[in-house]
Order: structure tokens, then sequence, then C-alpha cells
């Protein structure tokens, strides 16, 4: 049985991610007939997907799990460490006796609790004594409608409310100022459009490096003196050869030998990895962290059906949220890198194999499961492979972050 896993941001007031919601499906088939759907898909998250541990899924933030009503009454969430999720109970739970009861009693373990897609309900009043968020599709029920809501769950002690399908800086603004506290939506991956700045000198830098890397020669004695003339740069890549990804048996004696230590696949990639952190140093973070883990697993997809384009298929996952990092429109920006063919036809969405590994790449992130596996019946990919390699690219965007 595998269970395929989609994970989505959520950010506090100042853009920064403080905890996922992860989204877990089973494919196609259910592995336990006869049993009741809510009570199987429980077991499928329990059972499955957390044998690779939640920690490694959300790179050590709280996880907020959907828990249907059965799974709720049979007390699974009771299986999960209470320091690492937040139990959502879905907005089709009926607020019986019942359902209290086994709330409460999860409460009483220390499991803390959210009402997802909430819309008040006098039924709900006791479940608001017991829960510590509220989450609220503002799409569903309009910022100007919930003003006396907003008040209402304010003044409830220890309470914390989110905002969901966030999707414009304005109503990110609207929501700031009406008290929310945590927010989640479109708006966090395309943030709005803000008048352009030039270019400033360690901008030049970083990109007059990656012209340098991208050469067909690669001059180590001219790369190594960009890191020479930038402490970040060098301390940046020092920690890399240490972050544990690769066997490290003598001491560094110089940057040069750091860089020929890595050789020039490793080189290249460290370089766009920095590119692209650098250029976003103004965005929310997980513009940047989406980036890394999409590049790498572009890349472990690309190795697997078309090997020759693996090092295209990074690139194009690093730069495939270009557009929203710099505010401009990608058309621009993909004919305005030196980037070979094969990668500018992916960034604008032109039939190709890189393209159909990106789609597969953002089926997956976005828990479509039927994009996901008709993007893998083109790549001609097997389906349960996916979850592996999307692990392994959280594992090494981690290890760069250190």
């Amino acid at each position: 049985m595998k269970v395929y896993t989609a994970r989505q941001a959520i950010f506090n007031r100042k853009q920064q991610v403080v905890a996922y919601e992860l989204l877990f499906r089973d494919g196609q088939n259910n592995a336990f007939p006869n049993v009741e759907s809510n009570q199987a898909t429980a077991k499928l998250m329990l059972d499955s997907q957390f044998n690779q541990g939640l920690k490694a899924i959300t790179s050590g933030k709280k996880a907020l799990i959907n828990f249907p009503e059965q799974a709720l009454l049979d007390q699974l969430p009771s299986l999960l460490p209470a320091d690492l999720v937040i139990i959502e109970i879905l907005e089709d739970v009926r607020p019986s006796e019942q359902v209290y009861q086994a709330c409460l009693s999860l409460f009483q373990q220390g499991y803390k609790l959210a009402l997802d897609d909430f819309e008040y309900q006098s039924a709900w009043q006791p479940f608001l004594k017991i829960c510590r968020l509220v989450k609220i599709d503002i799409m569903a029920t309009p910022l100007n409608t919930i003003g006396p809501l907003i008040l209402k769950l304010k003044a409830l002690p220890k309470m914390k409310i989110l905002a969901e399908k966030v999707e414009t800086y304005e109503e990110f603004e609207q929501a700031k100022k009406m008290g929310f506290d945590f927010f989640q939506g479109y708006f966090f991956c395309k943030p709005e459009i803000v008048e352009q700045n030039d270019i400033d000198n360690n901008h030049s830098t970083i990109l007059a490096l990656y012209k340098e890397v991208l050469k067909a020669d690669l001059n180590y004695c001219t790369i190594s003196e960009y890191f020479e003339h930038d402490t970040a740069l060098a301390y940046k890549l020092l920690r890399f050869i240490n972050s544990g990804l690769f066997p490290l048996n003598d001491p560094i004696d110089s940057l040069k030998q750091a860089l020929i230590y890595l050789g020039e696949e490793q080189v290249k990639k460290f370089v766009c990895l920095i590119l692209t952190a650098h250029l976003a140093q103004n965005k929310p973070s997980e513009l940047t962290e989406l980036s890394i883990i999409r590049a790498r697993f572009c890349e472990l997809v690309a190795l697997k059906v078309a090997p020759a384009s693996s090092g295209s298929a990074f690139l194009l996952g690093l730069f495939s949220l270009i557009d929203a990092i710099l505010d401009k429109p990608m058309d621009d920006i993909a004919h305005s890198l030196p980037i070979n063919e094969d990668v500018q036809a992916g960034l604008l969405a032109k039939p190709g194999v890189l393209t159909t590994i990106l789609n597969l790449i953002k089926a997956y992130e976005s828990g479509s499961w039927w994009a996901s596996k008709k993007a893998c019946q083109q790549a001609r990919l097997a389906e349960d492979a996916l979850p592996q390699y999307y692990q392994q690219a959280i594992a090494w965007a981690d290890a760069y972050k250190q």
C-alpha cells in the first residue's frame, strides 16, 4: 500500500512558515474493503505514511492533519505524538455529543485541536472551549461578512484564527487587521506584484557567478575569487560540504579546494541554489525552500525517465518559481537567463519531457492525484515511486539549509 502525501505551508503574520498541513491520499483503490471509508482513510494515514516519520515530512514543524468523524470516534489520532500534530476536525463532522466526548478525550491527552472551514453554529459552542485553532475559508465566508465572528473568537482564551485560501495581498492585509494569526493560500506561492527595484551590487555578484559556472569550461580559480570576496558565500559553501551529503575524508584547506572537491556538477547546483535564495531574500522563505525541493524532485524523476536530462530538470525545478520571486513574467525571465533551450521550454510550459516532469511534481505537491497519475503515465513512471522521491527531495533541501 502506497500513500501519497502533499504538504501546504502555513504562515504567521510575519510570513514565516510555522507549520504544514498534510494532505493524504490512497491513490485509486481502497486497500481496506468492507471498512467505513472515513476509518479506512485514517488507517492509511497512520499505518502507512507515518512509518517515514512526521519530522521528515514537515522538516520538524507542526503537522496539521485532517481527521474524519469515524477516526475521531476511534481515537486514531492518539497513535501520533501530541507534540508534533494538530488535529483538524473536518467541516463535515457532526457536532454530536459523542464526537465532543472523543475530542475532549484527545484534548485531555494533550492534543491540540482545530476546527476546519469553520462556520458558526450553536452546536459547535462546546468545541470552542477545547479547540485552540479555528480555520476559516475566506473564499466561502468572505472577510467582510465575518467581523462579529472574529471578535467572538478572539475573545476566547488561547484561541488562534487561521485564514484559508488567501489569494491576494489585499486579503492578507485585511485578514491581519481583523486579527487573524495564521494564513494559508495561493498568495504565499504567488506573492503580490511590487514595484521593481534595480539589482544591487550583491545581486550583480551572484548573477556574474551564475553566468561563470554555466560556461563550458569551468575555471575554478575565477569562481573561487567570487567566494573569497564574500564571507557569506564562503560560509555557505563550507556548510554545504559539511552537511553530511558528501564523504569528507580530509579537511578543506582553501575555497578553491572546496570547489574542486564538490566537482563541476555540484558546484553548478550549489551556485544555482544560492542565486535562487539570494533573489528571494525579501520573499517568504517557503518560496526558496519549495524551489530547492522541486529542483531535487525533478532531478530524481528525470534520473528515472530521462537520465540525460537530469541536470536540466534540476534547473527547471529550481527556477520554476522565479517569476514569483522576481515579480516578473516568466516569459521575460526565461529569455534573459543563460539556460539551455530545454529548460527554457519547460519554464514556458512548452510540450516536452521536462514540462511533463514539472507538471507531475506540481500535481503531486497540490494533492491532485488524477493529474499526477496522468503525468506519470506520460512519463512512464510508476506512481508508487513518488513518495520516496519526495521524501528524498525534502531531506536534501533540509541538508542545504543547515
